[in-house]
């Protein structure tokens, strides 16, 4: 537990926080312990960069003294957030969504410390209430505290229709059950904060709304869930439920978060290697590194300040910057193996042991496997081997640290060493090709 700020205090000083229902009525719930959450959508096998934020909101809760609550979105996750989309999301079947569930599980693991490990944070699933839903009653006992004026007032909804992009029915009833997740959350677990990003700020706000009307908030006694802890009264009429969000962060640049030329920067090891991780953390641009010192470590403001003053090489406070989110993120060796690559690969010319890698048999020796460009493809340096070739012909591909002119280029056995061959897509991108006698 942190014991010297309280949590909004951190939110604030560090850039957290954007919006606020109460500010000053949160304070005040927030001198006893409380129960906070916030959903994530089972939309991919991970969650990437543009989530770490509220990740880290939620880290920074637990240490706090409050209760997080990671959201599962099995239900919603069925119909698609209309939010900040052009388009509707292409909707998964159960199978497709557990197994996206499964991955992301993984990612909160290095973040929070859960009930039966230590910790107070839960994991949940909104199908659990999602599924059972009667549609009639769901509509006559919900749906008629919804204005549809109101909604389609809403970002998520007004900006799709102004851009004459279609949106579904079954989209429009997301903000419905997402106020819906808040009300059950409330009813079982005793939550009385959602934090999402600032484009879920209506979403978040019908949802308090919806939480505060009083026949919702009454439980039969005998009927307690084991994890209530507060009395009975806490949920008559005016238990107030609050709503935060974080701002919609870009670089300086105004890149999206979390996005880069080659993709998506994951969460999990299995799809983006550890030193790829912290490749994209080194390579922050100059006017965001305290920003990102400040949301995506936990290194004291002071320390931050002294690292990123004027005076100070802004190279070496990159290098902290991905030291200190790859061990959040993947663990101190993780972070040491990939700092230690990057120093043998850039300062000293070698490939070093984290980098991605490709095997290549004594037979694919012998065929196209072993083209230049089509390894840049499998390495994901390359969307096409079209594109692999105009890298090469732009002298943007190396073998071994020597250009590589010739789109027809393909690896002999005298290209490695010891049994490996590097391979660099410009200044920043390394790979090892390793051949197999097999």
């Amino acid at each position: 537990m942190t014991a010297h700020k309280d949590f909004l205090a951190i939110m604030r000083e560090r850039g957290f926080l954007h919006q606020c229902t109460d500010e000053a009525g949160l304070a005040k719930a927030m001198e006893g312990a409380i129960t906070a959450y916030i959903g994530f959508d089972c939309t991919a096998p991970s969650l990437h960069v543009g989530s770490l934020m509220q990740i880290m909101v939620l880290r920074w809760l637990q240490k706090c003294g409050h209760r997080p609550i990671v959201l599962m979105g099995g239900g919603t996750t069925k119909i698609g957030d209309p939010s900040g989309k052009d388009e509707a999301r292409k909707l998964l079947d159960d199978a497709g969504i557990a197994a996206n569930m499964a991955g992301i599980k993984n990612v909160f693991k290095s973040y929070l410390q859960f009930e039966g490990e230590g910790g107070n944070a839960l994991m949940l699933n909104n199908d659990d209430w999602l599924r059972n839903l009667n549609y009639i009653e769901f509509l006559r006992d919900y749906g008629r505290h919804f204005s549809v004026n109101r909604m389609m007032s809403m970002d998520s909804v007004k900006l799709r229709l102004e851009r004459e992009q279609n949106l579904s029915f079954l989209e429009f009833n997301y903000m419905i059950l997402q106020a819906y997740d808040f009300v059950e959350l409330k009813k079982r677990y005793g939550c009385r904060l959602q934090i999402g990003g600032s484009d879920q700020w209506g979403n978040i706000v019908m949802g308090a709304e919806l939480g505060r009307r009083d026949y919702f908030l009454k439980l039969d006694p005998t009927d307690r869930h084991p994890h209530i802890e507060l009395e009975t009264s806490e949920y008559k009429i005016g238990s107030q439920l609050f709503g935060l969000t974080t701002p919609l962060i870009t670089t300086s640049s105004g890149a999206k978060m979390g996005k880069t030329a080659a993709g998506a920067v994951w969460l999990n090891a299995d799809m983006l290697s550890p030193f790829d991780y912290w490749q994209f953390w080194r390579n922050t641009e100059d006017g965001d590194v305290r920003k990102f010192l400040l949301l995506f470590t936990e290194l004291e403001v002071a320390e931050i300040d002294a690292i990123t003053a004027k005076d100070k090489n802004i190279n070496e406070a990159k290098k902290v910057l991905a030291n200190e989110a790859t061990k959040l993120c993947h663990g101190t060796q993780a972070a040491e193996e990939a700092a230690e690559t990057a120093r043998k690969t850039f300062e000293e010319g070698g490939a070093g042991g984290a980098l991605p890698e490709v095997t290549l048999s004594a037979r694919e020796l012998q065929d196209d496997a072993a083209l230049v460009r089509t390894l840049l493809v499998r390495l994901g340096f390359a969307e096409s081997g079209g594109e692999a070739k105009k890298l090469i012909a732009g002298n943007g591909v190396r073998l071994n640290d020597q250009p590589v002119t010739d789109a027809g280029r393909k690896l002999a056995a005298s290209d490695f060493i010891d049994g490996i061959a590097k391979l660099s897509k410009g200044k920043k991108h390394h790979a090892r090709v390793r051949w197999s006698e097999q």
